[in-house]
């Protein structure tokens, strides 16, 4: 292929959980197909291997990247330049660069990349084809290079300025596990008192399933909680404690504003 010809891969750069996530998530919904995929990666993941099985490149040649029409970086924050920098010259010129890194500036890598750069922060469920991702360019056209990639296996919420992406990836990409969290600690109360370990964590699994289902019916949050917590009844008693103590705000607050100032130490 010459610099002349349209540019139909699609470059991955980095291949750990996040980049991972994002390959399978391509794979399953189809919006790549493994032929058209180039992964650069230092080693071998499962993820990356599945994708060989299925037609994908896994460190081809420097010349092949003339063939991408998208680079998405999904290497650790630190080691961006080290990753980014050697494969500039054989970029195409007509090539966009999507970042899904936590607190790296877009005006950043375009200095380095030479190409516009789309900022996109998703949540690992993009594997199973049901994330959300927050997305920011000031291209027109590598905001919806980056919104093909992801609106497949993902809620695209588009955001108006740059400086709310760190936010963004608190409040999605980190809750996930801020979620978790809380349901292990639903687990341990229920435990406290008197439920088994095995009975504890499989009702508090499967309340997360429940919420989860009650999310995708679309309704509003405060509507979803009004159904199910009536006055005067058991899970309206706990929601009063709960508002009472302060102590879910907080924890909450906390969470985000931990999460955000990370994200901007990068």
């Amino acid at each position: 292929m010459t610099l002349n010809e349209t540019p139909r891969s699609v470059a991955l750069v980095g291949c750990g959980r996040l980049g991972s996530s994002i390959l399978e998530g391509w794979l399953k919904t189809g919006a790549v197909q493994a032929g058209e995929l180039i992964i650069v990666t230092p080693s071998d993941k499962p993820a990356s291997e599945a994708a060989r099985g299925q037609g994908a490149r896994i460190n081809p040649p420097l010349t092949a990247l003339a063939g991408a029409r998208v680079v998405v970086l999904a290497v650790k924050p630190a080691k961006w330049r080290e990753a980014l920098t050697p494969l500039v010259s054989g970029l195409n010129p007509d090539a966009v660069v999507v970042s899904v890194m936590a607190g790296v500036a877009a005006p950043d890598i375009a200095a380095v990349a030479g190409r516009p750069v789309a900022r996109v922060m998703p949540t690992t469920a993009v594997a199973q084809g049901r994330g959300v991702a927050a997305l920011w360019s000031d291209d027109a056209d590598a905001r919806e290079t980056a919104r093909g990639l992801f609106e497949p296996m993902a809620d695209v919420v588009d955001l108006d300025l740059e400086s709310q992406i760190d936010a963004a990836t608190a409040t999605a990409g980190s809750a996930p596990a801020f979620i978790y969290d809380f349901v292990l600690a639903l687990a341990r109360a229920g435990e406290a008192e008197g439920l088994s370990a095995e009975a504890a964590i499989r009702l508090a699994r499967g309340a997360l399933r429940s919420a989860g289902a009650g999310v995708d019916s679309g309704e509003t949050l405060e509507a979803l909680i009004d159904r199910i917590a009536a006055p005067g009844g058991t899970t309206r008693a706990g929601l009063d404690a709960m508002a009472a103590s302060g102590d879910g705000d907080r924890a909450a607050e906390a969470a985000i504003k931990a999460a955000v100032q990370r994200a901007r130490a990068y």
